[in-house]
């Protein structure tokens, strides 16, 4: 087994990346973030998880996973708030809507020179939330470390109704696509991640199996 090295000290990607029950280490990955002109979403997020893990595989030897997921309202990227004021923009803006999520994948086998990258695009529809939540949720300082100013795991707020899709991506790394990209590898997987992820997000996934190709 080769040691899986994350190229992020995102608790959120930590966190997911333990359900697998396999050992690694924390690598931060430090990147310039800057979109370029033109570039669309899904090439974006794919660029910056290939450079996240191409700048750790220079520094170890293991199979590095890295990500970057990103906030498409229309044609707005939302990253993290600047402040208070700027959360509150984006919540508002998001409000009783439904954006997109993409969150890019990629892997790199440093023994073997090769890699494997993969984008999974969710749609998420925000509930209609009052001004009196809003100002609520920012207080409590979580939204200013997020990027679209919300964590969709944050059951006091609970931003988000009747997601159809990913849960895990929305987070910051989809297990199902790790799974398969792991397996791609040659990399011993667990069977049950799919059963595991939806215990730890109490979240009925409607879409694994067809990631997973079981349908």
């Amino acid at each position: 087994m080769r040691k899986l090295i994350l190229a992020s000290n995102s608790p959120r990607r930590v966190e997911l990346l333990g359900l697998f029950d396999m050992p690694f280490i924390v690598q931060p990955a430090d990147v310039d973030e800057t979109e370029w002109p033109d570039e669309d979403p899904l090439h974006f997020v794919q660029r910056l998880a290939r450079q996240k893990a191409m700048t750790i595989a220079g520094a170890g030897q293991g199979m590095v996973i890295a990500a970057d997921t990103i906030v498409v309202d229309g044609d707005a990227l939302l990253g993290k708030p600047v402040d208070p004021a700027d959360a509150r923009r984006m919540l508002l803006q998001l409000r009783g809507r439904t954006h997109q999520v993409y969150t890019g994948i990629a892997l790199y086998d440093t023994g073997a020179g090769r890699s494997h990258e993969s984008v999974c695009r969710t749609d998420v529809p925000m509930r209609q939330y009052s001004d009196a939540e809003i100002d609520a949720y920012i207080a409590t300082g979580d939204p200013l470390d997020k990027a679209g100013a919300y964590a969709i795991q944050n059951d006091a707020f609970h931003p988000v109704e009747g997601l159809q899709g990913c849960f895990a991506s929305v987070m910051g790394l989809p297990l199902c696509h790790l799974m398969l990209g792991l397996r791609e590898r040659c990399q011993d997987v667990p069977d049950d991640i799919p059963e595991r992820c939806q215990r730890f997000l109490n979240f009925a996934c409607p879409v694994f199996r067809s990631i997973l190709g079981l349908v």
